[in-house]
């Protein structure tokens, strides 16, 4: 049994690596010329190729469960061809017992899933969308479309790029009175984080007098700014909810629970996250289910467009419930799991009916 277990492991595992790769690569290939329209100032070509080699990371951590499911309809749908899997019945090996020699290769692209999603896209992400901002200007202010906003007090403050090192580029900060009138504007080239505050540099600020009647303007070459953003904070504010870690969404989506602030949209991305790995193996029980079921003895090219499809469905579903979550005020634990549950049962009753 452990010989069959091994040969159905490397079918299956070779069929997604190779479905992985080629979904990939046209989403790289998509996403290269997409950047083509954003060249400008130092963002080049070259620039372009290294943003698009930086977010692969991300790339394969999106397309991991697709790439199962179409990928198990392949290397199960090749052993069906050739009767292998009828042999096998024959021997004496049950339904549940091939369905676990799937499992256990696809566990392994899960859990190397999981580390992307936790240890690596995170700061990959991070350092592409800032070496993006970076080069496409830093030098003025607001001079990137990439940049975060944020609000502090009655100061409001800019960053063009935000490094995962504790390094800004770019800062720009203009400070309110309480009557709403602005009182102070600075720019500045860098700012660097200094254990507990920030030590700005090549700066320049304005400062308005009463009635903005005077104004004076004076340049430096460092200043401390003293202010409640950590570097920490800064990461996960300035990545979209989808790209943070499990630990940092759970922890900033707690502390908005906690401040009474809006966190349905980063609990939303929590739950899909923690619960991709329960997703990838719904999907792999649905193309277990139609390789013994309805796609048995169809061609391979059937198989992998029924895989497109149920993939597209599955992702459409995950789609429409989240942002409907939101707006309905359902909980976005029912959002993940609604279409997962699906896919479960009806995977469990093909199998079933088997």
């Amino acid at each position: 049994m452990r010989k069959l277990n091994h040969y159905i492991a490397r079918s299956v595992s070779g069929a997604v690596i190779m479905v992985l790769l080629v979904i990939v690569s046209l989403d790289a290939i998509a996403a290269l010329v997409d950047q083509l329209g954003e060249l400008e100032a130092n963002y080049d070509f070259t620039e372009a190729l290294i943003y698009v080699g930086l977010t692969l990371p991300g790339r394969i951590y999106e397309n991991i469960p697709f790439s199962a499911l179409v990928g198990c309809l392949i290397g199960l749908g090749l052993l069906a061809s050739s009767s292998e899997l009828v042999v096998m019945r024959a021997a004496g090996v049950s339904v549940a017992q091939i369905t676990w020699a799937v499992m256990k290769p696809v566990l392994v692209f899960i859990l190397l899933n999981l580390a992307l999603g936790e240890y690596v896209t995170p700061l990959t992400d991070q350092f592409a969308e800032s070496r993006r901002a970076i080069a496409q200007g830093d030098k003025k202010a607001l001079e990137s479309r990439h940049g975060l906003w944020n609000r502090e007090g009655d100061e409001f403050m800019h960053f063009n790029a935000v490094l995962p090192n504790g390094r800004l580029y770019g800062v720009t900060r203009y400070r309110f009175d309480e009557e709403g009138e602005l009182r102070a504007a600075s720019f500045a080239r860098t700012a660097i984080y200094q254990r507990d505050y920030w030590l700005e540099e090549n700066g320049r600020e304005t400062l308005m007098g009463e009635g903005q009647e005077t104004i004076t303007t004076r340049t430096y070459n460092q200043r401390r700014w003293d202010t409640g953003l950590s570097p920490r904070l800064l990461n996960i504010l300035v990545l979209e909810p989808d790209a943070l870690s499990i630990r940092n969404l759970y922890s900033y989506a707690s502390y908005l629970q906690q401040q009474g602030l809006d966190s349905k949209q980063y609990w939303l991305s929590f739950w899909k996250k923690l619960l991709q790995p329960l997703a990838t193996a719904s999907l792999v029980l649905i193309a277990v289910s139609f390789i013994f079921g309805p796609l048995r003895e169809v061609t391979t090219g059937y198989r992998i467009f029924m895989g497109v499809i149920v993939g597209i469905v599955f992702r459409m579903s995950q789609d429409l419930l989240g942002p409907s979550s939101l707006v309905f005020g359902f909980s976005p634990l029912i959002a993940v799991l609604l279409p997962i549950g699906v896919c479960v049962v009806f995977g469990v009753l093909l199998l079933r009916r088997q």
